[in-house]
């Protein structure tokens, strides 16, 4: 699938790859972008489109997006945040503190940081802006009319109020079950709240169980209702002398719920934002998750957001999905330390030398663990420290041609005067290679489906 924009720019719906081909061999149209890959025609053209809806499905590390129309998927993908904002941000601040106290004369400007608009912290404004820009690239190159985005895992209007009015809360009695339920498995953080639990499998199935019973009166409300793992609600727990008539009987507190977080925050206002952009409606994690089920989709975030978007088992599902991952584009660093590596004589593998170290802490304090330096064995490779000569040619994840081929440049060495191509991890000279592309901040990354849903 191509996607197609208008001579005037305008985003068209996407066409088959044989014709793209047809339209760039006779010269009608010429390539805007490759990833995703994108077309502008050179003649008029009618601009009729169809209505496709954009589902995203906000998060602090990922970001599902998917664009459906009535009868098939256009666009599906996956959005990886870039980590260690907060990391990089204090060590910024280090170098400006020491070169700011090489100035004895240096004015104060602590005022000058005076804003009359909201300001947000570094790392949370970079997960708010990278998840405006998805949802810009994404209109530029489809016809998005309307977006979907879901802000919660669950509505706690609708648990206060069962009887609240409006077009999310009129689906029957299921809708509601689903909401109380993700409710309360996101309070008791998905894990089982019996303290003797010993069901040690990873994969294991969560339910959510009456504290006081139905039979006896127990209502449905969340105070109510507790996570258990399928080993411990079973019937023989639930006669005397098991820990949930206990329960029963002498009553059992249940954690409160989590407060708002920052990325609460950041949701509504990415919300805010979308919809001085277009039209923008809003949708819950519990909606999303029954949708799933009923559907029979498995858990993923681009499947989420096909599911907010209005996607059914009835749509043709996109056979490609992009893997989105965000670049750092500069490492000012001019020195980089490479530790040692030794052989563990526990397990004989090859570990660094700080894994094995002498474990001394303090040296007023009590406070030193085991000394580990007894389990070294014999020395790999010494350590050292690297400093930069000069800037590379090529930075990490650039795209080089080798003998007619593509590679992706894991790094350089020798003075920059070779590359190390990732895919065959070989040496070679940097001019033995031409550049293909040059990473930017991000990479989007086409892949076909594993299981189509």
């Amino acid at each position: 699938m191509v996607y197609v924009k208008s001579k005037n720019g305008k985003a068209l719906m996407p066409t088959a790859n044989a014709k793209a081909r047809k339209l760039l061999r006779y010269k009608k149209a010429f390539v805007v972008k490759y990833a995703p890959f994108t077309i502008q025609l050179k003649y008029d053209s009618t601009e009729y489109v169809q209505q496709c809806t954009l589902g995203v499905d906000l998060g602090y590390a990922n970001v599902g997006f998917s664009v459906v129309t009535d009868s098939k998927e256009l666009i599906s993908g996956e959005l990886k945040l870039l980590r260690g904002q907060k990391d990089r941000l204090l060590e910024k601040s280090q170098y400006r503190r020491i070169r700011r106290q090489r100035l004895r004369y240096r004015k104060p400007r602590f005022d000058n940081r005076k804003s009359s608009k909201p300001i947000l912290a570094p790392s949370i404004q970079h997960k708010l802006d990278s998840q405006i820009r998805l949802v810009e690239q994404v209109q530029d190159c489809l016809p998005v009319s309307g977006v979907v985005l879901e802000v919660a895992n669950f509505d706690i209007q609708k648990i206060k109020n069962p009887d609240i009015e409006g077009k999310q809360y009129q689906k029957g009695e299921q809708e509601g079950f689903w909401n109380i339920r993700e409710y309360v498995l996101h309070r008791d953080k998905h894990s089982c709240q019996n303290p003797d639990c010993k069901n040690k499998y990873k994969g294991k199935i969560l339910q959510v169980h009456h504290i006081v019973f139905k039979s006896m009166g127990g209502g449905d409300t969340p105070n109510n209702l507790i996570t258990l793992c399928t080993k411990c609600h079973t019937s023989a727990n639930h006669k005397k002398g098991g820990f949930l008539w206990d329960w029963c009987k002498n009553g059992k507190k249940v954690s409160t719920s989590i407060g708002a977080t920052f990325m609460s925050t950041v949701k509504w206002m990415i919300y805010q934002k979308c919809k001085d952009i277009t039209n923008t409606s809003i949708t819950f994690g519990y909606i999303t998750k029954s949708g799933r089920v009923k559907n029979n989709i498995e858990k993923s975030h681009a499947n989420d957001a096909f599911i907010i978007a209005g996607g059914t088992s009835r749509h043709k599902r996109s056979v490609y999905t992009y893997n989105i991952e965000q670049n750092r584009l500069s490492n000012r660093s001019l020195s980089k330390f490479y530790d040692k590596k030794v052989v563990d004589i526990r397990t004989g593998g090859i570990v660094k030398g700080a894994m094995l170290d002498c474990g001394r802490r303090t040296r007023n304090k009590s406070l030193n663990g085991e000394n580990l330096r007894v389990f070294r064995d014999a020395t790999v490779s010494k350590g050292r420290v690297a400093i930069r000569k000069g800037k590379s040619a090529y930075q990490p994840n650039d795209k080089v041609i080798f003998e007619g081929e593509k590679f992706t440049v894991k790094g350089t060495h020798n003075k920059n005067s070779r590359v190390i191509l990732k895919e065959i991890n070989k040496s070679v000279a940097l001019k033995k290679v031409t550049p293909f592309s040059f990473k930017k901040s991000t990479t989007w990354n086409v892949q076909p489906k594993i299981t189509a849903s």
